[in-house]
């Protein structure tokens, strides 16, 4: 049983109640002297019941616990011992009080935080409002709006957010999306794309292979779209989900 009704680390121990005894008397005034309490003081210092409308009283309260058998157990108690405890922490407190315990039943397994799960179960009038409203709302799934290389723009757009792209990262994917179908050597990229200087020493094909590496970490689910070929170099793949977007004018890079 995988549902609760208590959430109480440990067995309730009931003493006996007696009234409030002080340590030492309270210093005596006369009735001259003692201060009245108004109508309005006496209404203030009660407690008070909040959301309560205009012509109902309260004539009780719920107690929702969770606590499920096992944890009862784990406790050294269970969930009779505790409920029993808690009439009888009722009685010696308002003995004119009457009591109704129910505990709730759900299937083996049922997930959720054990309190919200006895509230649904015993028909607490908010935790089934709760559950039809969200059982209203439509479920939106995050499909995927696929890769988007725009060369006009100099971005890469993955499934609605642009992706991080360094500028060299987006000229190696421009290079070999402009060259679509053709396996693309790493010592043809490293004479395309670096000029003597660039990023400090002279390139070779070991940064060829690291910067495919850091530009497909930030494609993410679509790294597939730059394939290795190995031994040779590398080439783009174009999916189903891949769109190209060309300036208006053609580039005088396009083969």
């Amino acid at each position: 049983m995988s549902l609760a009704t208590l959430d109480l680390a440990r067995p309730i121990t009931v003493a006996p109640y007696a009234p409030r005894v002080d340590a030492a008397p309270a210093p005596t005034t006369s009735a001259a002297s003692a201060p009245t309490a108004t109508p309005d003081a006496e209404r203030a210092a009660a407690p008070r019941i909040r959301a309560v409308p205009e012509g109902t009283e309260a004539r009780g309260f719920v107690l929702y616990v969770g606590l499920d058998e096992a944890k009862a157990a784990a406790a050294g108690t269970d969930l009779g011992a505790i409920v029993d405890a808690l009439k009888k922490l009722t009685a010696a407190l308002a003995p004119d009080a009457e009591t109704h315990a129910a505990i709730a039943l759900a299937p083996q397994g049922s997930g959720g935080r054990d309190v919200d799960v006895v509230r649904l179960a015993l028909q607490d009038p908010a935790a089934v409002a709760k559950r039809r409203q969200a059982a209203a709302e439509p479920v939106i799934e995050k499909t995927r709006g696929g890769v988007v290389v725009d060369l006009s723009r100099k971005r890469v757009v993955l499934d609605g957010d642009a992706a991080p792209l360094t500028y060299k990262e987006f000229e190696l994917l421009q290079y070999l999306v402009l060259r679509e179908g053709r396996t693309i050597e790493r010592l043809e990229l490293i004479h395309a794309l670096w000029s003597d200087g660039d990023e400090g020493d002279a390139p070779n094909e070991r940064t060829i292979d690291v910067h495919v590496r850091r530009l497909r970490s930030k494609l993410g689910a679509y790294e597939d779209i730059v394939r290795t070929v190995r031994g040779v170099g590398y080439r783009f793949d174009r999916h189903a989900d891949v769109s190209i977007r060309h300036s208006t004018t053609p580039s005088p890079d396009f083969f």
